[in-house]
């Protein structure tokens, strides 16, 4: 383990005039998780991210409290030069536990010890996407897909490069379930269909989403729920048309999810609908939304045209967006998506942007008050 260290600064931001945090600042890209899996440990104390730090890509912690990095993982980038992703890491809601995919196998790590062992070795042939852990802590699920050789480039974390061409062979997709604790690990699911964001509800442990990937415009139908309990399947808010839903996230009740899109007419909606599609509420509105995040209807984030943005709904529509922080990130890869994720007690925003020198680091920024805020004017 390295030696610890603090590399916390604060600024006001220009546009808002709110202070932003900046935790990390490392020649080398430090990002949050990704935004449907929260990265916060120890009782809400310390913050997961991964870093790029000594020509390797570890798991790290922030500590919340006086900003102190501790260096949790291990890992040496091997003789090819090959970093996975710990982008889709996932936490164990009743343990301090990570998850991760890592060559090839399925590995837990003991937040507290920085102990790894291996779950399960999910084998050659497969490609993997976002990890996520049941509410009830007892067993991970993860989405896979047969890997392409068809002769053509791939390299979605960088530009999406092959995105449609594998959305179009239909590659026979899974998704697995393993024990956290280990044991036999087990597919409640497949399809010749490009399965993506596995994601499990919060608080139903038998519930999940997942969304057949590719061009949104495109896809038969982008949102899906799961009962692994008796294997049933659905479409969530059944697309119609021309129009396109996705970003879907659940909200902390785990009964319903968050999403957005856009109309053939252009026109751009946020919206909700229970897992088992009742109670669907959408709302148009003007300008950008990037990814976006909420913990309910009322407070929604996103990162759209370069500012991190929020919107409050006032029982009809949704008001905004107002401008929280401008996070101006690059967006060339995934890891410098910002990704705005509210924390678990609502009080601030934490997201990534390479803004300043090139290298992506981790930010957070106060839920101030919304009518303190500037309104964006256009995008």
């Amino acid at each position: 383990m390295n030696k610890n260290q603090i590399e916390k600064k604060t600024y006001k931001d220009p546009a808002s005039g709110v202070e932003v945090t900046q935790w990390t600042n490392y020649c080398g890209h430090s990002h949050h998780l990704y935004f449907t899996n929260p990265g916060w440990f120890d009782k809400g104390r310390k913050l997961l991210f991964a870093s790029d730090r000594n020509n390797n890509r570890n798991l790290f912690s922030i500590e919340l409290s006086n900003g102190e990095i501790r260096q949790i993982t291990d890992f040496v980038t091997d003789k090819t030069g090959k970093r996975y992703s710990f982008h889709a890491t996932s936490i164990n809601p009743k343990r301090d536990e990570a998850y991760l995919v890592h060559e090839k196998c399925l590995k837990a790590v003991d937040l507290k010890t920085g102990k790894v062992s291996v779950l399960d070795n999910l084998g050659d042939g497969w490609n993997f996407s976002v990890t996520n852990c049941s509410a009830d802590g007892k067993f991970i699920y993860v989405g896979v897909y047969e890997e392409i050789k068809g002769g053509f480039e791939i390299d979605l974390a960088n530009g999406y490069v092959g995105f449609e061409e594998i959305w179009s062979l239909k590659p026979l997709s899974k998704i697995l379930r393993i024990p956290s604790k280990g044991g036999k690990i087990e597919t409640v699911f497949e399809e010749k269909s490009w399965i993506g964001h596995v994601n499990t509800s919060p608080t139903q442990s038998h519930l999940l989403s997942y969304c057949h990937e590719g061009p949104w415009e495109k896809v038969d139908n982008r949102i899906w729920g799961l009962d692994v309990n008796t294997g049933k399947n659905w479409k969530i808010r059944p697309r119609k048309g021309d129009e396109h839903p996705g970003h879907e996230y659940w909200y902390a009740d785990g009964l319903r999810l968050g999403f957005h899109g856009k109309r053939k007419n252009g026109k751009k909606f946020l919206g909700r609908i229970n897992f088992d599609n009742t109670n669907h509420v959408e709302a148009e509105f003007p300008g950008s939304t990037g990814h976006i995040f909420s913990m309910d209807e009322n407070l929604i984030v996103g990162d759209g045209a370069g500012v991190i943005r929020t919107w409050k709904w006032d029982g009809l529509k949704y008001l905004g967006p107002r401008l929280l922080c401008r996070h101006e990130s690059s967006m060339k890869f995934q890891e410098s998506h910002p990704h705005p994720r509210i924390s678990p007690d609502g009080k601030y925003v934490v997201f990534s942007t390479d803004r300043r020198g090139g290298y992506v680091n981790v930010y957070t920024v106060p839920m101030v008050d919304f009518e303190s805020l500037p309104e964006i004017k256009g995008e």
